[in-house]
């Protein structure tokens, strides 16, 4: 590596930490600044934040293997985790979630079920899903970013005492990111974690635009066209996947046999169904829920989940489009000649294009963007897991009335935990891809049924989310542990069967299962008190099978109208879903020199944007905060 390369990112080293400490006497102040600034930081701050927590670089190692392979159409891979969440948020969710006025995701529980014996058992699995999602997306990161690092750096890092290796590189280089990131994070709490996301976010758009310039004009047509077919870049797809690759490349027709998407039919169909559900289901309690209630009003939840989404995905697929196109000319010989060629190579692809097919001074700004990414998404889990310790387990369940120094000092304690727990589950990681489909699968699918009926079913109450949500984390922790043991088990068996099964696929399963213990929970006890769905549902007023609340409502005041705008919604969010994927193929098409579907997609982007002005935009702005 140049001198110049390793001075970039030393530099954004020490001005992120250096921002991230010199904003942190804000936090000081107590749980509220700590854990969402006050309420004070404005919204377009929180979209670049927001935005820049999600542009994580185990995220991005992944989407450039799937593009490498897949072709344009493996956008739809986005809908594992799933994307379209963020749209359903812009339109109607923000609001919903932003009118409780709470601190935390399981805080706002308490508002749906009530404080009595259910509702804090709501309140306390919501608050356990939240610190475990936060433990796996930390080893999620931890196993990207080393992995990415000693590809890129020059020094072997490994730790030996006596003869005995403690740390082998990776896992070294991980570590001292991990724990400089973790630092400032837990130093300045929120005001922290935006100012120094907004650094590199910024950084992150510089390193997309010279990524995807340098592929633009360092690679000719002719090059690109001899490695890209027609179905790589067809968008539009069958219940079987046609062929890729030439001849010359049968190695990428075998190795996407073998990885268990070729029914790309079935896989799009498995996460139409997910997406669905989980997208109403909610953001998870996880720094995306944190933005939300960060926001000053109703109206800047709305902004800032919309500006979210226009702000992350065209920089973001402008960088992962230069990589690839980078990769398939200058990279893809040399695979096709690995006889041992399998899905994790795909995830290596990313820092070996850096390493060798990029010049210096771009190689720097890249390393140090998609640094900022890691940190950036690491440090917004960091903030949001803690809270739920300190605020919905410590504070109200052992010390209710101790000091906000206490509390914030407890928070430190509680960070140290979730970061240690996180590296500890990235130790006995096999690969990223592993862990993004048990996250995306299999532990969401434990939380989307119960919090998908919490909104639009009055009968549904506290024992039906305690269990539904306690019977899908098991399932999911089972199946993980089924998956992370797959070889130790004998061929023909059940659990070797049931260990080799892609996540995706059990999604149904935990799904029908979590929601049989919501049913079984609601219905075998009482309902919610009226008191409390009154005052939800006057509040928070989401559409659904709410009649006998809404009845109770009309006898209090006639003059009270329930939300009838399902439809509208639907109808958006179906807009808002086509304004999304333009903004993911238009760039690769562009990268990639097809003009005329990248025009296509560009038209599409500007006309649903403009119809969104109208059916979107102009209802936030006439929500009463």
């Amino acid at each position: 590596m140049e001198t110049i390369d390793l001075l970039i990112i030393l530099t954004y080293i020490i001005l992120t930490i250096g921002l991230g400490i010199w904003v942190s006497k804000k936090a000081s102040k107590g749980l509220d600044s700590y854990f969402l600034g006050g309420k004070s930081i404005k919204w377009y701050y929180l979209g670049l934040s927001n935005g820049s927590g999600m542009f994580d670089v185990s995220g991005t190692a992944w989407m450039v293997g799937i593009l490498f392979l897949y072709g344009v159409k493996s956008f739809m891979f986005m809908w594992l985790w799933p994307i379209w969440n963020q749209i359903f948020v812009m339109m109607f969710l923000a609001v919903w979630i932003r009118r409780s006025n709470v601190m935390t995701g399981s805080e706002w529980i308490l508002t749906r079920f009530g404080d009595k014996k259910s509702g804090r058992a709501s309140h306390l699995i919501v608050a356990i899903f939240a610190i475990i999602a936060a433990i796996g997306f930390i080893a999620y990161f931890f196993e990207g970013v080393g992995k990415f690092l000693t590809i890129i750096l020059p020094w072997d890092l490994t730790l030996e005492i006596a003869e005995t290796v403690l740390f082998n590189s990776e896992e070294s280089y991980a570590l001292i990111i991990i724990i400089l990131t973790t630092i400032y994070t837990i130093k300045g709490g929120m005001f922290s974690v935006v100012a120094t996301e907004v650094l590199q976010y910024g950084i992150m758009i510089i390193a997309a635009v010279l990524v995807a310039g340098y592929a633009f004009f360092a690679i000719s047509d002719v090059e690109i066209n001899n490695v890209i077919s027609t179905e790589w870049r067809n968008v539009f797809f069958g219940w079987e996947l046609e062929t890729h690759w030439s001849d010359q490349f049968q190695a990428f027709n075998d190795l996407i046999d073998s990885e268990g998407f070729k029914m790309f039919g079935a896989l799009i169909g498995m996460t139409l169904f997910k997406g669905f559900f989980a997208s109403i289901a909610g953001p998870t309690p996880s720094f995306d829920m944190q933005r939300i209630l960060s926001t000053k009003n109703i109206k800047e939840a709305a902004y800032m989940s919309g500006f979210t989404n226009l702000i992350l995905f065209i920089p973001r697929y402008l960088l992962i489009g230069g990589i690839v196109v980078i990769a398939l000319v200058a990279v893809s010989p040399e695979m096709i000649a690995n006889p041992d060629l399998n899905g994790g190579d795909l995830e290596i692809l990313l820092p070996k294009v850096i390493n060798f097919h990029v010049p210096v001074g771009i190689k720097g700004l890249l390393l140090a963007g998609l640094l900022a990414a890691f940190m950036s998404t690491f440090s917004a889990f960091v903030n949001a897991g803690p809270a739920y310790i300190v605020n919905d387990i410590y504070k109200k369940y052992y010390k209710p009335n101790a000091s906000s120094k206490h509390y914030i000092k407890v928070s430190y304690i509680a960070s140290f935990v979730v970061v240690f727990l996180g590296v500890f589950m990235g130790f006995f990681a096999d690969s990223i891809n592993s862990l993004t489909l048990w996250i995306t699968s299999a532990l969401f699918g434990g939380y989307v049924a119960a919090n998908f009926l919490k909104w639009i079913w009055w009968r549904f109450n506290g024992w039906g989310y305690f269990w539904g949500m306690l019977v899908g984390l098991v399932v999911a922790s089972l199946q993980y542990a089924l998956y992370q043991n797959k070889e130790n088990f004998s061929p023909d068996t059940l659990l070797y069967e049931m260990s080799h099964i892609q996540a995706i696929y059990l999604f149904p399963i935990i799904f029908i299962i979590s929601l049989i213990g919501s049913f079984l929970g609601t219905f075998l006890t009482k309902p919610t008190e009226m008191s409390t769905l009154k005052s939800f549902y006057k509040s928070v007023r989401p559409w659904g099978w709410w009649g006998p609340v809404y009845k109770e409502l009309l006898k209090e005041d006639n003059s009270f109208k329930k939300n009838t705008d399902f439809w509208k919604d639907m109808v958006n969010c179906v807009i808002g879903i086509i304004w999304q994927s333009s903004m993911i193929v238009m760039p690769i098409y562009f990268v990639i020199r097809d003009y005329p579907k990248a025009i296509i997609a560009l038209t599409i982007f500007v006309t649903t944007s403009i119809i969104l002005k109208f059916t979107w935009l102009d209802r936030i702005r006439k929500i009463q905060n």
